[in-house]
């Protein structure tokens, strides 16, 4: 059996800074609070409570005088005015492609244009981004892009993690309806990058595996674009979640993770990998 690892897997830049940011943080202070999960994966929110790194449900929580960190996925601005009002000791791990987000939208809304976000309801980085302006429409469905009215001057930003499919089906909707439309691609760079190699190498493999958290945005939807070209394609939290039935009849193996899996998890899957398949060594796939 031979294992195709995607060379991109795993955490991006933004997610690494924070969770860093989130240990260097603890370990200087003792602890450092975080309002919410700095990164959607469940291992690496126990890894850093253990560290010190404690999640809360709002800045009431905070002990007076500890540190609070604001995570990757950008912050409610109501937050941030909380958080300076009340003086305290802000670390700020927002993904600097997440403020980039936040500094094109908020442009959009000066230039006079209504403004559109292409992103999943709820999702903790489009609730920050929507923040930033007034009366936003998230649309993150083409279905809901149809039902929209007709305006005249629109300007639309995505949440960093969408699926350039799912984006271009939207905007190419929307271009019927508004008749000045100011479209800016925010779909990270990494995103695209680990989008474009998991389309390639679910294509080249027997058997696909996705290592993400299910509350993961980009992991579902890596997992999801690698179903429509592989069917024995499956997304994993941990190397326990592996069925060995699942490699039957393999001879090649492809692994990807989402941007919030850490490299002790992809690590832990492809040891379980290689042992379920009596596998000596593992390739890059670049």
């Amino acid at each position: 059996m031979k294992i195709l690892l995607a060379k991109n897997a795993g955490y991006c830049f933004g997610v690494r800074d924070a969770v860093d940011m989130a240990y260097d943080t603890a370990k200087e202070h003792g602890d450092v609070y975080m309002l919410g999960h700095i990164v959607h994966n469940e291992n690496v929110v126990n890894d850093l409570d253990k560290a010190g790194a404690k999640v809360v449900e709002s800045l009431d929580k905070v002990p007076d005088g500890r540190p609070v960190l604001l995570r990757a996925h950008g912050t409610h601005v109501d937050v941030w005015k909380e958080a300076k009002q009340k003086n305290m000791n802000i670390v700020d791990a927002t993904c600097p492609l997440v403020r980039d987000i936040h500094d094109e939208i908020k442009q959009l809304e000066s230039d006079g244009r209504k403004i559109i976000i292409i992103g999943d309801h709820g999702h903790d980085e489009v609730v920050g981004i929507a923040s930033q302006v007034k009366e936003p429409m998230i649309v993150a469905t083409p279905d809901e892009a149809i039902r929209l009215r007709k305006t005249k001057r629109a300007g639309v930003v995505s949440q960093s993690t969408q699926t350039i499919e799912n984006v271009q089906e939207i905007v190419n909707i929307l271009m019927n309806k508004v008749v000045d439309l100011r479209f800016i691609n925010t779909i990270c760079f990494p995103t695209k990058r680990n989008q474009e190699q998991i389309k390639e190498l679910s294509e080249k493999c027997d058997v696909m595996f996705v290592i993400g958290s299910f509350t993961s945005a980009n992991s579902k939807r890596l997992t999801d674009l690698s179903k429509e070209r592989n069917k024995r394609s499956y997304q994993v939290t941990c190397a326990l979640d592996i069925n060995e039935k699942w490699l039957e009849d393999c001879n090649v193996v492809g692994i990807s993770a989402g941007a919030s899996t850490p490299d002790n998890i992809i690590e832990e899957v492809l040891e379980r990998i290689k042992e379920i398949g009596n596998v000596q060594e593992e390739e890059i796939y670049a």
